[in-house]
C-alpha cells in the first residue's frame, strides 16, 4: 500500500506522522489534509469514459509501481511537500525503463528532460515538489541513487524532478523541503491505494479555482484489446474553466479564469503515466501527448503561465535496459499501431478522472497570508450534475 509521511508543528515541537494509506487520510491539522467526508469521483457516480479501472483505480495498478508522499505543514505559512513515483522497486540506474516526456505549455522547470528526450529512458524515480525546491530534490535524489548498492562507480545520473508553484498557499521562498524529506518519500514509497488531495507535492496546490493536489486513476484494457494496464498520477495546480464529465461547472457557477478571479488563474500540471505494455520511447511519447486531452476535458486550456508536462514510462521487463548493456530488440513482439488506440483512450480517461479525484479528495486549506483554498463543494456539484441529467449521487445515497 502507498505509505505517507506527514510533518508538522505540534505544541511548538516538530511532530511526525507515519501511516499506512488505505484510501482515507490521517488528520494532521484541521483543514490541512484530505480527510473523511471527501470522496473519489466514482463514490459519487462520476465515471468518465468507457474503459474499466484497475483494482485500486490508481497508478499502482501497474505492477511494481510505487508512490510515496511527504507532507509539510508548519505554522500558518508552510503548505508543501514531496511526491515520488518509482517505476519499479529495484535500482533504476542499473535497470532503466523506457520513457518519454511531452510538453504542453513549457513554462516550467522539469529537470532531466533533455536526457530523457535523447536516450528515451528513466534511470531515477520521478520526484514532484514545488518550484523552488527542484534543486534540493534533485540533490537528494542524487544522494539516494549514488548510495544504492551497485552504483559505487557511477559518475553520471539524470535525476528527473518536476514542479508546480504552490506559492499562493505556501511561503515558497522559505524552501521548506529538505533533502531528508525527499529521502523519506523515496523510502516510504509503496504499492496499493494512493493517498490523494492535499498531500505530498499537492499539499499547497490549487486547480481550476478550487483546492487541488494529487489525484490518480487507471484503466485496464480487456484481453481482446491487449489486456494492458495504464495508470496515471496528476499533480493538479492549473487554471481553466472547470468541467466535470462534460458538465460545465465553471460556467454554471460563474467562475471565469480571468485575472479578477478569486484564486490564481495560472499554475501547472504534471502527469505521470505508467503502463505494463511493452512500449518503446517513441510510442510512450505518443501516450504522453494524450494526457493533455484529459486535462482539456477538465477545463484546462494551458494558460500562458502554466507548465504542463507528461512523463510516460513502461514497466515491462522485456523493454528495460541493464546499465552498460547495449540496447537490443525486445524479446516480445511490438504493440501494433492500431493496438495503441485503446491505450491512448486509457490515458485520456485516467488523466481526466485523476484530476477529479484530486479536487474531490482535497479539503479546504488556509495558508500563507491567510489565503484560503476552498474545497470543491460536493453536494453542490452533485446537484448541478443531476440538473443536467447525470446519475450522480451523494455519498449518503449509496
Amino acid at each position: 500500500m502507498g505509505r505517507g509521511v506527514r510533518l508538522g508543528r505540534c505544541g511548538g515541537r516538530r511532530a511526525i506522522w507515519v501511516g499506512w494509506v488505505v484510501g482515507l487520510s490521517l488528520s494532521t491539522m484541521a483543514g490541512a489534509m484530505a480527510a473523511e467526508g471527501r470522496f473519489r469521483a466514482r463514490d459519487l457516480g462520476i465515471e468518465p469514459g468507457v474503459l474499466p479501472p484497475g483494482p485500486w483505480n490508481a497508478i499502482t495498478d501497474v505492477a511494481g509501481v510505487q508512490v510515496g508522499h511527504v507532507t509539510l505543514i508548519e505554522g500558518d505559512d508552510v503548505r508543501t511537500g514531496v511526491t515520488v513515483v518509482r517505476p519499479h522497486p529495484g535500482n533504476l540506474f542499473q535497470e532503466k525503463v523506457p520513457a518519454a516526456i511531452a510538453v504542453g505549455n513549457g513554462f516550467g522547470k522539469l529537470l532531466g528532460l533533455s536526457q530523457v528526450e535523447e536516450l528515451g529512458e528513466l534511470e531515477t524515480p520521478v520526484v514532484l515538489t514545488n518550484t523552488l525546491s527542484v534543486f534540493t530534490a534533485a540533490d537528494a535524489l542524487l544522494d539516494y541513487m549514488l548510495g544504492l548498492p551497485g552504483n559505487e562507480d557511477v559518475r553520471s545520473i539524470n535525476p528527473v524532478v518536476a514542479e508546480c508553484n504552490d506559492g499562493w498557499l505556501n511561503d515558497i521562498r522559505k524552501r521548506a523541503v529538505r533533502k531528508e524529506h525527499v529521502r523519506a518519500a523515496l523510502e516510504q514509497a509503496r504499492t496499493g491505494p494512493v493517498e490523494e488531495g492535499a498531500v505530498g507535492a499537492g499539499t499547497g496546490m490549487m486547480a481550476l479555482g478550487w483546492k487541488g493536489g494529487i489525484g490518480t486513476a487507471s484503466r485496464r484494457l480487456p484481453e481482446k484489446l491487449g489486456g494492458w494496464t495504464v495508470g496515471v498520477l496528476v499533480l493538479a495546480n492549473y487554471g481553466g474553466l472547470l468541467t466535470v464529465d462534460g458538465v460545465p461547472v465553471g460556467r454554471a457557477w460563474g467562475l471565469l479564469p480571468w485575472p479578477e478571479a478569486r484564486t490564481p488563474p495560472g499554475g501547472s500540471a504534471i502527469v505521470v503515466i505508467a503502463t505494463d505494455a511493452p512500449l518503446r520511447p517513441h510510442e510512450l511519447r505518443r501516450l504522453a501527448r494524450r494526457a493533455f486531452l484529459g486535462l482539456a476535458r477538465t477545463g484546462s486550456f494551458m494558460q500562458h503561465g502554466s507548465g504542463d508536462y507528461a512523463i510516460a514510462f513502461s514497466t515491462h521487463p522485456a523493454v528495460r535496459r541493464r546499465a552498460g548493456a547495449e540496447r537490443t530488440p525486445p524479446s516480445v513482439p511490438p504493440v501494433l499501431h492500431e493496438a495503441l488506440n485503446p491505450l491512448f483512450l486509457g490515458v485520456v480517461e485516467a488523466t481526466e478522472e485523476a484530476v477529479y479525484n484530486a479536487l474531490l479528495k482535497a479539503e479546504t486549506m488556509v495558508g500563507y497570508r491567510g489565503r484560503r483554498g476552498e474545497a470543491l463543494p460536493i453536494d453542490r456539484l452533485v446537484e448541478l450534475g443531476r440538473s443536467m441529467g447525470r446519475p450522480w449521487r451523494r455519498p449518503t445515497e449509496r
